[in-house]
């Protein structure tokens, strides 16, 4: 079962922490084993594990991806001006893959999994695909 959830951004760059979302997925899905696919279909957003337990993490992140990719450069042909967006969303990737063990995400300890906007604030979806071990 493919699960299309949404999410409303409300800053220009934001992480969102969609880790209890997509557990819930798992946990309709009915699935004790296997695996967990995010995928986001927007080219200025991505989906990325990192650290969850401390905020700082985040604003450091979102900073440095500022700095290695800023807003506006002089230069950048794309007409929409969101040249930083689409560099950033390939940064970080469109998708992740999670192990799923005894109903559970197989995560460290400190692990979440974010949605990333780069381009907002806009409404966004994202899927969530449970696969079962055979």
């Amino acid at each position: 079962m493919l699960n299309q959830l949404h999410v409303q951004t409300e800053r220009h760059t934001q992480m969102i922490d969609i880790t209890q979302a997509v557990q819930d997925c798992v946990r309709q899905a009915g699935i004790i084993n296997g695996m967990v696919l995010v995928y986001c279909p927007h080219t200025t957003a991505a989906i990325t594990i990192n650290e969850n337990a401390d905020p700082d993490v985040v604003h450091d992140m979102l900073k440095r991806l500022e700095d290695l990719y800023p807003w506006k450069v002089s230069g950048d042909l794309h007409r929409e001006g969101n040249s930083a967006a689409h560099l950033k969303a390939s940064t970080l990737g469109a998708s992740q893959l999670i192990p799923l063990e005894n109903g559970r995400l197989v995560l460290g300890t400190w692990q979440g999994i974010y949605f990333c906007e780069f381009d907002g604030p806009r409404r966004r979806s994202y899927y969530v695909k449970v696969l079962a071990d055979r």
